[in-house]
């Protein structure tokens, strides 16, 4: 078997080729275009023999991935983290790193990652697409309110952009070069309403028949779209054995290091996918003030004192919801409350 480690970066892949006798049969920079790739997946099957590439996760990774896979070669995908700590490196460069994960190959100490299937991506990429936006959509709100500020102008509405909002917004008489700022930025503030609801329309339609959104829609603190953007990140559930391995890959979990006598924790890890850990984050900031979970997040809060509390007893209730989806997922039963007759919660 060859096996073969790729190292990308953004014009170009480091290749190097392995045997199973640790020989280096090639190695060299390659283009990553669509045609270079298929080139360089003709070049590896030409040799004769099984040929297993890794690559790390990275952007770029999938692609690259996809394209030789297609070409009908074994690719994996190695958590970056694992890898330098399986292989710590007194000189690092993309040829060395290459070889790094051909000889992982070989020795059959491939850390691989799971990798979704084009429908998950497909789902993801919707739910952070339709994030992204919304977030630029915050961004001009803030400055609208920032401009009023700035010239002394009070809001007297409860919402600045909906029906009295606007007409207040019309009526305004501002100096240049701020009034014609402002009303680009309320253009393009209704640009991103039209866009977002095109998408989140398009979103219910999709995840109609989804098996997990019914479901978590009945903790608290869930709606539809946090609901699809959860379901999304965390693809089939049964790949964590356990709610502690999906815990972990929310990287909700703080950092520890021992060593003999010492433990220390740390901040938390934030492994896993961002969208995720926001996700699971925004649900616990308005499942907070829910009957189920206020009492220990009050507790909690108190206990850390003012200028970490809430956020540390938010973060504390994402892991507890976390834990509550696991076994929603796995049993297929909506949430239970602690004291019901089936106990789904932490």
């Amino acid at each position: 078997m060859l096996h073969v480690g790729l190292d990308l970066s953004a014009k170009r892949v480091e290749v190097h080729v392995l045997g199973d006798d640790a020989t280096t049969r090639w190695d060299g920079p390659w283009p990553i275009d669509r045609e270079a790739l298929g080139r360089l997946a003709g070049e590896l099957l030409g040799f004769g023999e099984p040929v297993r590439a890794v690559i790390e996760s990275m952007t770029g990774a999938r692609y690259v991935h996809d394209t030789l896979e297609a070409a009908g070669i074994d690719v994996r995908v190695a958590d970056v983290v694992k890898a330098k700590g399986l292989a710590p490196l007194a000189c690092k460069t993309d040829r060395i790193d290459a070889w790094v994960l051909a000889e992982l190959s070989r020795r059959d100490l491939i850390p691989e990652i799971w990798l979704p299937d084009p429908e998950v991506r497909g789902a993801r990429e919707r739910a952070r697409f339709r994030l992204h936006l919304v977030k630029h959509r915050s961004m001009l709100k803030n400055r609208v309110h920032a401009t009023l500020k700035t010239h002394g102008v009070p809001v007297t509405v409860s919402d600045l952009f909906g029906t009295r909002g606007r007409h207040m917004l019309d009526r305004l008489n501002l100096p240049e070069p701020w009034a014609s700022t402002l009303h680009a930025s309320i253009w393009l503030i209704d640009q991103l309403d039209t866009q977002i609801d095109t998408i989140t329309h398009e979103l219910r339609d999709l995840g109609a028949d989804h098996p997990y959104i019914p479901l978590l829609q009945t903790i608290p603190g869930i709606g539809w779209t946090l609901a699809y953007t959860i379901a999304a990140e965390i693809g089939d559930i049964t790949r964590f054995p356990t709610p502690n391995q999906l815990i972990g890959y929310t990287g909700l979990v703080p950092r520890v290091h021992q060593s003999g006598d010492h433990d220390r924790r740390g901040p938390i890890t934030k492994h896993g996918p961002t969208y995720l850990r926001w996700a699971l984050i925004e649900a616990a900031t308005h499942a907070c003030r829910h009957p189920h979970y206020k009492p220990r997040y009050d507790q909690l809060k108190h206990r850390v004192g003012r200028a970490r509390g809430a956020k540390t007893a938010q973060t504390d209730l994402a892991r507890r919801i976390a834990f509550a989806i696991w076994h929603m997922c796995t049993k297929h039963q909506p949430f239970a409350p602690a004291g019901a007759e089936c106990v789904l919660a932490a």
